[in-house]
């Protein structure tokens, strides 16, 4: 019985931590491309400064906003943050399966830092642009970063939570520093879609747990959840690739 609980709650943990990494992983590397565009354009100390006020307003976000969310009753909250889990996921899983099925065109680092750097080239507005442009990038990826730590981690895994995002942004931060260039060779779309799986998986735990549903298994029937998820998906954009491929055909 202790294996059975220990097992039930590495799955559970497991789980929150892989998804706040994989979460963190793909919006710091997005964030780390505008501040590279930043820093080799107008210069490195702007580009850190810039990046350095966004990662300190994200924290103090993330410290105001977690022992809130502790004083919620556990079920109400799990409803909501399990809605919006799925919301979230589903809409993090929509777009990579697009692009998948070659709906829509892949993210291409690269291009983004191109596309940047030109932009900041022209522009005339000194520093203070380049403080803003780095800051801008910084809170925008890092807010979803914030509520997917806050929400994967309400009620007592919060550590594991936040040592999942700590941890993707440490390995960022350290990758673009040494090589000063876009991680365009980070697949992307898959770390994206694997995202939308686990988070679609928790939203639907959390959903079925706010509603009193008793899970067979209770935490590892995340696992079950993950594979199911992940499988509709593969068979989702099975379809999605047929349906373009007879498109071009009778075009």
């Amino acid at each position: 019985m202790l294996y059975l609980d220990t097992t039930m709650t590495w799955a559970h943990v497991g789980t929150v931590i892989l998804a706040a990494f994989l979460a963190s992983f793909v919006e710091c590397v997005e964030a780390l491309t505008i501040v590279l565009a930043v820093g080799t354009t107008r210069g490195w100390r702007p580009a850190l400064t810039g990046a350095g006020a966004g990662a300190f307003v994200l924290a103090v976000l993330t410290l105001a906003a977690g022992p809130t969310l502790q004083r919620i009753p556990l079920t109400s909250l799990q409803l909501v943050i399990g809605v919006l889990l799925l919301v979230f996921g589903m809409r993090w899983l929509s777009k990579a399966m697009l692009r998948a099925g070659g709906v829509i065109a892949l993210h291409d680092e690269a291009a983004i830092y191109a596309q940047e750097t030109t932009v900041l080239a022209r522009d005339r507005g000194g520093d203070r642009v380049a403080v803003l442009t780095a800051f801008k990038a910084v809170i925008l990826e890092g807010l979803e970063v914030i509520f997917i730590v806050i929400a994967m981690g309400a009620h007592g895994l919060m550590a594991p939570a936040a040592a999942g995002a700590v941890l993707a942004a440490g390995l960022v931060t350290l990758a673009g520093f040494a090589l000063r260039r876009p991680l365009a060779r980070v697949p992307e779309n898959t770390l994206k879609f694997a995202v939308g799986v686990l988070l679609s998986a928790f939203g639907v735990f959390w959903v079925g747990e706010g509603l009193g549903f008793s899970w067979p298994g209770r935490d590892l029937a995340l696992l079950g959840l993950i594979g199911t998820v992940a499988a509709l998906a593969r068979l989702a954009v099975a379809g999605i690739q047929r349906s373009a491929a007879t498109r071009r055909s009778s075009a």
